[in-house]
């Protein structure tokens, strides 16, 4: 296995064993605001999720995003170097991120079937993701997490490939 590979390992351990303390609320922004890095920090991260976080983990917690210009922003990275004690920074975070981020593989799946249904003005699909989101259980999150090992295995396997319907 080569050294990144083993980093990587490493990375998604102690990211399963950080991440089983809870779930956060969710966190919206205004309809048709521009998700810039300033406002990325400012209302997602400062108001909403990093209080949340460091309240469910005692401050003691793994953070990484996906690519999105917003997250991997200098201002962002700057703000998160200096706010988060463990951030990995942009250049570690995996390829293929999606199929090793349990809320992208497993949640958000399980939340588009319920909203796909019908066409819904925003304060309905607000009220029905908040809703989808208080009944996954801690359980079923746990289960996702506990296949980040062997999701990465797979990933690595594949060079890098989509997998994510492979694993269930």
């Amino acid at each position: 296995m080569s050294q990144r590979s083993l980093k990587a390992l490493r990375f998604l351990l102690l990211f399963q064993n950080r991440v089983k303390s809870g779930k956060t609320d969710l966190v919206f922004v205004q309809p048709g605001a521009k998700i810039n890095s300033v406002c990325y920090c400012h209302n997602v991260l400062e108001q909403g999720l990093l209080p949340d976080i460091r309240r469910s983990s005692n401050d003691n917690f793994l953070f990484q995003q996906d690519g999105a210009p917003a997250h991997c922003s200098r201002h962002t990275v700057a703000y998160l170097r200096s706010h988060v004690p463990d951030f990995t920074e942009p250049e570690n975070w995996p390829s293929s991120s999606p199929d090793l981020n349990p809320v992208d593989y497993s949640v958000w799946g399980r939340c588009n079937r319920w909203c796909i249904v019908t066409k819904f003005c925003i304060d309905q699909l607000k009220l029905m993701l908040i809703d989808c989101w208080d009944q996954l259980s801690q359980d079923m999150l746990n289960r996702a997490i506990d296949q980040l090992p062997k999701r990465l295995m797979i990933v690595m396997k594949v060079k890098g490939a989509h997998v994510e319907f492979r694993l269930d």
